[in-house]
């Protein structure tokens, strides 16, 4: 049974009360972080134009309390008056941003952009359950031969530089090819199996492998899509990842192809099976398309059965994200 109350399709075609679309403000959403932009800054900005459009609908009027009026030595009267202790200028606006309960599923560092996803109110127990199956992340990741710097990032200061010309696209390949045989090989030896045994071929034919380690980064896939020296791109597929991996592993690979190499960008374009199609852009951080994104979060989830998953191959997982 799903946790978002059905309000969505238009809310505002059905109702023009806030307290109505608050009940229903449950669910994962979607949105696109921009680089450059902090975790701080992208909570503040969607609790903020919520509480906003909340209250520009009709919210709820001031309250009011029972008084007995009149002199004690005649009949007296019982008034109904408004209590203005509950008034908007005094309490402030009915909603605030201290109201929204928030989960954040897949944090980004500020050098990090791509599809992050936030469970709000109730809807932060199922984003804890989706953030404990551990999906698998897709990322595109972008950098420059020739230079290193301090932080193994564009931003940082230069402290190296190097030729890279002898540098081909199929020398780029050679070394990914490397660097994903280490990472499968230690997927198997997590899973206590012996690569050479007849259980890692029946395991390896069937698809990819889910490890339960949460703790070491794992990578399933990482492939060159574009090369212009000195610049190339890498389309990788992880889990258990963070910016500094990204960083590292850039920096490692320009290492091994006998030169130096900085990341200059860092895309999720896909987080298990939600890519960017349905991220929230920047534009739509509005009540009304927050509410349509988690229907549409909401639906995905209940149509694969994101929740429920206990196969520990990918088979599946892999072709839907493929």
């Amino acid at each position: 049974m799903s946790l978002i109350k059905p309000v969505s399709k238009s809310v505002w075609r059905y109702t023009s009360k806030a307290e109505e679309v608050w009940r229903g403000l449950n669910g994962i959403i979607a949105v696109y972080k921009e680089p450059g932009t902090s975790l701080n800054y992208v909570l503040k900005n969607l609790k903020y134009f919520m509480c906003k459009d909340l209250n520009e609908m009709e919210t709820r009027s001031c309250g009011t309390y029972t008084a007995i009026e009149g002199e004690t030595n005649r009949r007296m009267r019982v008034v109904s008056k408004l209590n203005y202790a509950d008034h908007e200028l005094v309490v402030g606006p009915r909603y605030q941003e201290e109201d929204f309960k928030y989960f954040i599923i897949n944090p980004m560092k500020s050098d990090v952009s791509g599809i992050m996803l936030f469970g709000i109110n109730r809807g932060t127990k199922m984003a804890s359950k989706l953030k404990n199956l551990n999906p698998i992340k897709f990322y595109k990741v972008k950098g420059i031969l020739g230079q290193a710097t301090d932080t193994s990032f564009i931003t940082g200061k230069i402290v190296e530089k190097s030729t890279f010309k002898f540098i081909k696209r199929h020398h780029i390949d050679m070394v990914c090819a490397a660097i994903q045989s280490s990472h499968q090989k230690k997927m198997f030896e997590f899973c206590g199996v012996d690569i050479q045994s007849q259980a890692a071929y029946d395991l390896a034919v069937q698809g990819p492998l889910m490890t339960n380690e949460k703790n070491v980064p794992m990578m399933y896939s990482i492939k060159c899509i574009d090369f212009a020296p000195p610049e190339f791109t890498l389309e990788i597929a992880c889990i258990n990842e963070d910016d500094e991996f990204l960083k590292t592993l850039v920096n490692g690979l320009g290492l091994q192809l006998r030169s130096t190499a900085t990341c200059t960008q860092m895309q999720c374009v896909q987080f298990g099976l939600f890519n960017l199609d349905i991220a929230l852009l920047r534009r739509d951080w509005n009540l009304e398309c927050i509410v349509k994104n988690m229907t549409k979060t909401r639906n995905l989830i209940w149509k694969n059965n994101l929740l429920f998953r206990k196969d520990p191959i990918l088979r599946e997982y892999m072709n839907d994200c493929s």
